[in-house]
């Protein structure tokens, strides 16, 4: 092989590795986490009553397998459910109480908000403000709620039973 031909071929291979460079930069990697610098956590009335949102208005839920105040949602999980990742203090407005909020160091070392004590998560199902799908799904090995202003699960009230209960 020529000097010449090795020559060539390394310009291809480095022209390559800069489209390849360049392309990735223009297009990161997805991630899943819902992130802001300092979220600001609030809340709305829906059909569940008045729950959590973020300033936007989206609904924000808490798993039921999260332990001590730490995610059990990763993977998949995440994918489903983007935590709400903060690189600022997370504030508060319209009725959340800021003695609630707080953070948590997920595995990978980003910190997740939490109110009181729940790490934060939203639904992709949920694409606009005041949606609330993910109400009482059982999904990832537990249940999804919304949550109070005072930092309580929302349960979705169930139908009343059929028949209506008249006793005679």
């Amino acid at each position: 092989m020529s000097s010449l031909n090795k020559i060539s071929r390394m310009i291809a291979a480095a022209a390559v590795a800069a489209v390849a460079a360049a392309s990735f930069a223009s297009h990161p990697p997805a991630t899943y986490a819902a992130h802001a610098s300092a979220p600001i956590i609030s809340t709305a009335k829906t059909s569940l009553g008045r729950i959590i949102v973020t300033s936007n208005g989206r609904t924000l839920y808490l798993f039921e397998k999260d332990r001590n105040g730490k995610s059990a949602c990763s993977g998949q999980c995440a994918a489903a459910w983007p935590p709400l990742i903060t690189s600022g203090k997370p504030r508060v407005t319209g009725g959340a109480s800021a003695s609630l909020i707080g953070t948590t160091k997920r595995a990978d070392g980003r910190l997740q908000v939490t109110y009181n004590h729940h790490p934060l998560y939203l639904f992709v199902k949920d694409t606009k403000a005041g949606q609330t799908n993910g109400e009482g799904v059982n999904a990832f090995g537990a249940l999804w709620n919304a949550i109070s202003p005072a930092g309580a699960k929302i349960v979705k009230p169930s139908a009343p039973p059929a028949g209506g209960g008249g006793g005679y």
